[in-house]
């Protein structure tokens, strides 16, 4: 199941909200007014999506679309919560049958897990199952890199577009030397196109990326747990011995917090005998 990630949108707009105080604690309102720029925004955006529409495909640039979306949600799957799973489906598996897990997976949302096990079900040989399930794992990174493409170019263009413009702008300020009059708003032409670019690129793009980038890794880190459960569930392995073998994918933190929670020899009885 996955959530908004409130992290992105605040990140972002705590950010700006920074870079704007930071410029009125020192030139009040009237200085903030002097960064809007229009056309050193239409040079840094209008360049950066041509030189996108340049470099990409039109099916690249709507999976960009739908994968930069994923910045803005996150996922409350864990590790801890597919231990849970799939020592729940290897205990009705050995006592039921691997026929038996289909009723459980109508509480399953998640389609890897379900088109693991019902390979499983289906009798598939372990060795095609976990070759199909690694194919897709291969395909999805793939496909995600591919999408986070378009974010992270946008990253390394906008600060380019904007030197574009801190060039345009000294052009016109150097043909224009003779009235002074046009040398201010020149120059801020000049520099601000360059603000623009660097902004973009080092709060929204690069930063947006490396989100995406983490996600792919974390994803691709749960589905390489999913594939040993199934495994597991399918060996019809003990679910004592199946929970110690995922229980290798956590942290060392996640796994001394699990040791003391687990009751100690004794406690239960020094309770007792205390009550």
């Amino acid at each position: 199941m996955t959530k908004k990630d409130l992290l992105t949108p605040i990140g972002i707009t705590v950010g700006f909200a920074m870079v704007m105080f930071g410029i009125m604690a020192n030139a009040g309102f009237g200085g903030f007014r002097s960064f809007i720029q229009l056309s050193s925004i239409l040079i840094v955006l209008g360049g950066l999506g041509a030189a996108i529409l340049v470099n990409f495909n039109i099916s690249e640039v709507k999976l960009t679309i739908r994968v930069a979306k994923e910045a803005f949600k996150t996922s409350d799957m864990n590790v801890k919560e597919l231990m849970a799973l799939f020592v729940r489906l290897s205990e009705k598996a050995r006592r039921e049958g691997l026929l038996a897990l289909e009723t459980e997976l109508e509480e399953v949302e998640d389609p890897f897990i379900k088109k693991g096990i019902l390979l499983a079900v289906d009798g598939i040989q372990p060795e095609v199952i976990n070759d199909i399930m690694k194919a897709e794992i291969v395909a999805v990174e793939e496909r995600h890199q591919r999408g986070r493409a378009i974010i992270e170019t946008a990253g390394e263009y906008a600060p380019a577009w904007g030197m574009i413009g801190t060039l345009i702008g000294l052009v016109l300020m150097l043909q224009s030397l003779t009235n002074p009059s046009t040398l201010g708003p020149q120059m801020a032409v000049a520099l601000l196109t360059t603000f623009y670019g660097t902004l973009l690129a080092n709060l929204v793009f690069i930063p947006m990326a490396g989100k995406l980038e983490n996600k792919t890794y974390h994803e691709i880190f749960l589905k390489q747990i999913i594939i040993e459960g199934v495994m597991g569930v399918q060996d019809g392995q003990n679910p004592r011995i199946l929970e110690e073998k995922l229980s290798a994918f956590l942290s060392e933190k996640e796994k001394r917090v699990e040791e003391e929670e687990l009751p100690q020899d004794g406690t239960v009885g020094e309770a007792a005998n205390e009550a």
